[in-house]
């Protein structure tokens, strides 16, 4: 399995008990639906390696407990202590309507209410507090931030974002 055919779940953050539990903190805001998984992806190496969960259960609402079969003791736990967690882009949940997955617009080409076909979606920078799509028009890079109401409608089928950004926004690149 390549990282690219994955998404990010978590990370192991801390041991959990001397048999060699562990906790990780999932990044999700459903982290109840990662409750009962069979396996995971963990990052070592810069290689997914597959893990197998004897059990797991949430911890203090955003941590899955997880019992790794083999571990056996700290040491075990120790072995994989601040790695990532992965599982196949399969494992996420379909979303509908004007609800994404970042990695899932990458690529949609972006039409404008008023200004029509702006570019493509390179990708969408979350490093900062405002979350940004970051477009290509021919040479420019468009930045324009990822605002619920500036979306109008995602067109899955023909790969295309519609937006509605205000006045001189785009402009200020194009320009």
């Amino acid at each position: 399995m390549r990282i690219d055919e994955c998404f990010y779940l978590g990370k192991i953050a801390k041991k959990f008990s001397f048999k060699g539990e562990v906790l990780a903190f999932l990044d999700t805001d459903e982290p109840e639906i990662y409750e009962n998984l069979e396996s995971v992806f963990v990052e070592l190496n810069k290689t997914l390696v597959p893990f197998f969960i004897e059990k797991s259960h949430i911890h203090k609402s955003k941590f899955l407990r997880i019992k790794f079969e083999d571990f056996t003791c700290e040491e075990d736990a120790d072995a994989i202590m601040n790695c990532h967690l992965y599982l196949p882009l399969s494992f996420l949940p379909k979303l509908e309507g004007n609800k994404f997955y970042y990695h899932e617009v990458e690529g949609f080409t972006v039409q404008d209410t008023r200004l029509g076909d702006i570019g493509v979606i390179q990708r969408i920078n979350d490093s900062n507090a405002q979350p940004l799509f970051e477009i290509l028009k021919g040479k420019t890079e468009i930045l324009v931030p990822l605002i619920d109401h500036f979306i109008v409608k995602i067109d899955r089928e023909n790969k295309t974002i519609y937006l509605n950004t205000p006045e001189g926004l785009v402009d200020l690149y194009l320009g």
